[in-house]
C-alpha cells in the first residue's frame, strides 16, 4: 500500500482479495495472509470513514448530520 490512503484504493483492494478467496485456488497458507490483509484494510476503511463522518459533524452547523438525498 502507498503512503497516501485512498478509500477508493482500499475497496479496490478488498475486492480482488475476495475474488482470490472465492475462486478457491489458492493454499491455506495464501488465504490466511490474504485474510489478514483484508482485515486490516477492513479497519484502515472503518477509521477513514469515522473521521470523513466527525469532519461532516464538525461542518455542520448544529453538529447534527443530515440526510444524504439526491
Amino acid at each position: 500500500m502507498s503512503d497516501q490512503f485512498s478509500l477508493e484504493n482500499a475497496l479496490r483492494q478488498l475486492q480482488e482479495i475476495v475474488d482470490q478467496l472465492e475462486s478457491g485456488e489458492i493454499s491455506l497458507d495464501q488465504a490466511m495472509t490474504l485474510f489478514e490483509q483484508g482485515q486490516k484494510l477492513v479497519k484502515q476503511c472503518e477509521q477513514d470513514l469515522d473521521a470523513k463522518e466527525l469532519r461532516i459533524q464538525k461542518i455542520m452547523a448544529d453538529g447534527s448530520l443530515a440526510p444524504f438525498d439526491r
